[in-house]
């Protein structure tokens, strides 16, 4: 398709990335009908140029591109398969686009049934980089599907994304990004026991990753954030109860599989701690509350 080209889109959800996706599209020139079960949400979104659909069908079928935003793999797939759902405008024509974080195998599943039933095609886009990211176009965006497929998104992508990689067949993208999620959580926890050491020599871990840029311990974590947790700044990011999800998706892949992961769930049992203190709906700087004593707001 020729650059200038953009798209009917329906974008199915409309949370903290969803909202930053739709108002990317906009901002680019697409066209967008937006579903959310949240009517707020929506009059914020057709207040800037986005058409409110009736219903998943209804939006799906006035698009090319239809974009799921959404939390778990049960709501995916009744999102595709239920009543008014996907399936029931689908056609080979459109295409299915998930940017969703959901398990890889039920992906696999899902995708494999829409294009047997309906003919339409899947290209599974998890993606990393936060509402941020989302906003400025610069995603990192790691795809499953046919390379055709994923091709044909490029549409869309090319507006969302700075890094756009295909990693295999259907279910490939929601692997490696449990493999982002790993290296997120283990840093996240890394630079939280970092800034309490710091704190402990009398070092002003704020200082750390300017230390340390282009050492072998620099990342992007440790230079967005590290500052970040050593203000206890709690803006939100993202939820710590969001990344266990992922992980439990993670620990139950490494236990199909049998892949040994001691780090991980390590890890993984820290959030689970957070969560059951109530620290769920919470940005990762939360995490300094546990190593903190878990104070009081």
């Amino acid at each position: 398709m020729q650059d200038d080209y953009r798209a009917d889109v329906a974008v199915i959800g409309a949370g903290i990335m969803g909202t930053a996706i739709v108002t990317r599209l906009i901002e680019t020139g697409h066209k967008v009908s937006v579903f959310d079960l949240d009517a707020e949400k929506i009059a914020a979104l057709t207040a800037k140029g986005a058409h409110a659909a009736s219903s998943v069908a209804s939006a799906v079928s006035a698009s090319e591109f239809c974009i799921l935003s959404l939390n778990h793999a049960s709501i995916v797939r009744a999102v595709i398969f239920g009543e008014n759902g996907v399936a029931a405008a689908a056609s080979a024509d459109k295409l299915l686009i998930d940017m969703s974080s959901i398990d890889p195998a039920e992906t696999a599943d899902m995708a494999t049934r829409l294009r047997a039933e309906t003919g339409m095609a899947w290209v599974d886009c998890p993606l990393s980089g936060g509402v941020p990211g989302a906003l400025g176009g610069k995603l990192t965006i790691m795809a499953g599907g046919s390379a055709e497929d994923f091709e044909r998104a490029r549409v869309v992508m090319r507006h969302l994304a700075a890094n756009y990689t295909l990693m295999g067949a259907s279910g490939a993208g929601q692997t490696t990004k449990l493999i982002n999620q790993l290296f997120c959580a283990v840093l996240f926890q890394a630079v939280a026991e970092a800034v309490k050491l710091a704190e402990a020599g009398g070092v002003d871990p704020s200082a750390i990753p300017a230390a340390l840029a282009g050492g072998r311990a620099d990342s992007r974590i440790l230079q967005e954030f590290m500052a970040k947790f050593a203000a206890r700044d709690f803006s939100p990011t993202g939820r710590i109860d969001n990344m266990l999800k992922d992980l439990d998706s993670l620990q139950a892949f490494a236990l199909k599989t049998k892949t040994p992961l001691p780090m991980t769930g390590a890890v993984v049992e820290i959030h689970r701690l957070l969560c059951a203190a109530g620290l769920g709906p919470r940005d990762s700087a939360e995490m300094m509350r546990l190593l903190d004593g878990l104070q009081a707001d």
